[in-house]
């Protein structure tokens, strides 16, 4: 929480307690020339916006206080769009497979879900390949090799 007060602080330039459009408009300017630096698309300021305000779901539209970040559980992705590059890069081109899974299964973590998949994908090999019922193990020990 002490974080968060302190970059609402950072990019609140006029010092009334809400970050409005032009505030971060600001920031993400230099993230546009790094952007380019890098030989990276930027990304259009009003589709930044947007994805901001669906994610943190301020009370006012357009309009971010201290409270509306205490409630969403994104507000680190927000400040990575204004500050950290390579995090913001990584938020853009993340896989919509992998953030539907996150948001149906919470409770697990990436290599709990990586673990799942992969546990999925062998046994599904396994069973193609079992149809002349030996499993792997027996081939292991008739000598056999992988």
């Amino acid at each position: 929480p002490l974080a968060r007060m302190y970059w609402l602080r950072v990019v609140d330039l006029d010092g009334d307690g809400v970050i409005r459009p032009r505030e971060m408009l600001h920031f993400y300017e230099e993230q546009v020339q790094r952007m380019e630096c890098l030989n990276q698309e930027p990304v259009l300021w009003e589709d930044v916006l947007c994805q901001m305000m669906d994610m943190l779901k301020p009370a006012v539209d357009g309009e971010v206080t201290i409270n509306d970040l205490k409630k969403c559980k994104l507000a680190g992705n927000f400040f990575n769009v204004l500050f950290n590059l390579n995090k913001f890069i990584a938020f853009e081109t993340r896989d919509p497979f992998s953030i539907r899974q996150e948001r149906e299964e919470p409770h697990l973590t990436e290599w709990d879900r990586f673990a799942r998949g992969e546990y999925i994908r062998l046994s599904m090999e396994e069973e193609e390949d079992g149809d002349d019922g030996t499993g792997w193990d027996e081939t292991m020990n008739d000598g056999g090799s992988l």
